[in-house]
């Protein structure tokens, strides 16, 4: 296993952590499949899986290894009724935590991060709603270690950055999410691209999520590039941005594990992702990249985050439907002016999109009810 060295703090962190997004089986496979990674010289853990039950299986596995794993803890992420819950309410998130650190018999967490920053109102509401402050407070109290969040949006974790507070974020790295070409190489592309150079610059490090676009490049059918990627080739083209740490496949099960962990004895030509380079603009028409060209909506629609996280969940990210449920506007406000088609260089029907995906988040709502 390779390790790559946070700069603000110095701790070594394996360049393949462990996201617990998707971790499914009995308490027993969980903690059969954490075991192994730590076996295997993964050290780097994200605590915020889709239910309660794999933080049972991380206190097990991790149970007098606190000095083998670097944790990183989510502020914002819950699990009342057993189901991952996304929240700013400041009492849910202080009993959360305390009952992660209980459980896992620890006295700290190495990364805090505040959960999933997308937009100015929720940012304001982090910085000014007392989450923040309370943060700081754990951090000199030294129940936090290193200051994080993760975000999916450029401009937001720009807002964060410049506080000069952190030395960790998370983000959805993948050559998708990446897309540039031609004409097409401006906007978010350029943003994201200068976005790793700062935080390089700056000595933040970067874990990444999404590397495999929620399954989405491993098949030539749902993949941006109309060829499937391997695992090792999305991988190694994370770990090639500026100022990433680590990548944090969402593993399932003891199979998904193998497979990532291959990586680490693939050959240079099984890594090389250069095929993306024959990727032209013709062969995304249609087809969302998320991109923003779109933007400024006149109904405050973000149209490029509305498509990722449907984009998401029809890959099976249980998460990216909360997500979507906490954003500010949703599908249903779209008017069909069509002023987002208009400006789309990839000529996608967000019209006919955004009523599709306002359909699937009203029945996925009524399911949950």
């Amino acid at each position: 296993m390779e390790y790559r060295t946070l700069p603000h703090g110095g701790e070594k962190i394996s360049v393949i952590g462990l996201g617990s997004g998707s971790i499914t089986g009995t308490e027993q496979e969980m903690v059969d499949v954490i075991d192994a990674a730590i076996q295997s010289g993964i050290n780097y853990f994200d605590m915020a899986p889709s239910e309660q039950a794999p933080f049972f299986a991380y206190a097990t596995a991790s149970d007098g290894r606190r000095e083998e794993v670097i944790t990183q803890m989510h502020f914002g992420a819950v699990y009342n009724r057993g189901k991952y819950g996304w929240t700013r309410n400041l009492d849910e998130i202080k009993v959360q935590f305390e009952w992660e650190l209980k459980l896992l018999d620890t006295k700290y967490t190495d990364i805090g991060f505040i959960h999933c920053v997308d937009d100015m109102d929720d940012l304001k509401i982090v910085m000014n709603g007392g989450l923040w402050d309370y943060m700081k407070s754990l951090k000199a109290e030294s129940k936090i270690k290193h200051l994080g969040f993760s975000s999916h949006d450029p401009g937001i974790a720009r807002r964060i950055l410049e506080t000069g507070l952190v030395d960790m974020f998370m983000f959805s790295i993948n050559p998708a999410y990446d897309y540039q070409k031609g004409t097409y190489g401006i906007g978010e592309a350029a943003e994201r691209a200068a976005l790793y150079r700062d935080c390089e610059c700056m000595g933040i490090g970067i874990s990444v999520m999404k590397p495999f676009a929620g399954g989405q490049l491993l098949d030539a059918k749902t993949s941006l590039f109309k060829r499937a990627l391997t695992h090792a080739q999305c991988i190694q083209y994370a770990l090639d941005r500026p100022a990433v740490m680590t990548v944090l496949p969402g593993i399932r099960n003891m199979a998904d594990l193998h497979t990532v962990l291959e990586y680490v004895t693939a050959t240079p030509e099984e890594k090389d992702y250069s095929l993306i380079g024959e990727f032209t603009p013709q062969d995304a028409d249609g087809i969302c990249v998320y991109c923003n060209h779109c933007q400024p909506c006149p109904m405050g629609l973000d149209v490029g985050l509305i498509n990722k996280y449907y984009d998401l969940a029809l890959a099976g990210d249980e998460m990216a439907k909360g997500h979507y449920q906490k954003l500010p506007v949703h599908a249903d406000a779209c008017v069909q002016c069509g002023h987002c088609e208009s400006r789309c260089p990839f000529h996608v029907k967000q019209e006919s999109r955004m009523k599709e995906i306002n359909l699937y988040f009203s029945e996925f709502t009524k399911t949950c009810e």
